[in-house]
C-alpha cells in the first residue's frame, strides 16, 4: 500500500491557559543535524503547547547557500559610478 500522507502539522491544539482549543503558530527553535525541532504556540496567550521534530538533511546556514557575486567588468564599474 502506497503511503498517502506525507507528514501532518497541527492547526489547533488545547490550551490549559485558554482552557479552549486555540490555533496554533509554528516556531522554529533549533536546526539540529539530525533535523528541525519546532515548537507549536498558542496564537491567543503564546503558551507553548508542543514540540515537532522534523527529521532529514539539516538545512545549511543562508551564507553558505548564496552563490558568491561575480565581480563586474571594469566598463560596467565606470558606468555604475
Amino acid at each position: 500500500m502506497s503511503q498517502q500522507f506525507g507528514s501532518f502539522t497541527a492547526s489547533e491544539l488545547y490550551c490549559p491557559k485558554c482552557r479552549c482549543s486555540q490555533p496554533v503558530r509554528e516556531r522554529l527553535l533549533l536546526v539540529l543535524p539530525s533535523g528541525e525541532l519546532y515548537e507549536f504556540l498558542c496564537s491567543r496567550c503564546a503558551t507553548s503547547l508542543g514540540k515537532r521534530t522534523v527529521t532529514g538533511p539539516a538545512v545549511a546556514p543562508a551564507a553558505a547557500r548564496r552563490p558568491r557575486p561575480q565581480s563586474r567588468p571594469a566598463k560596467a564599474r565606470r558606468l555604475l559610478r
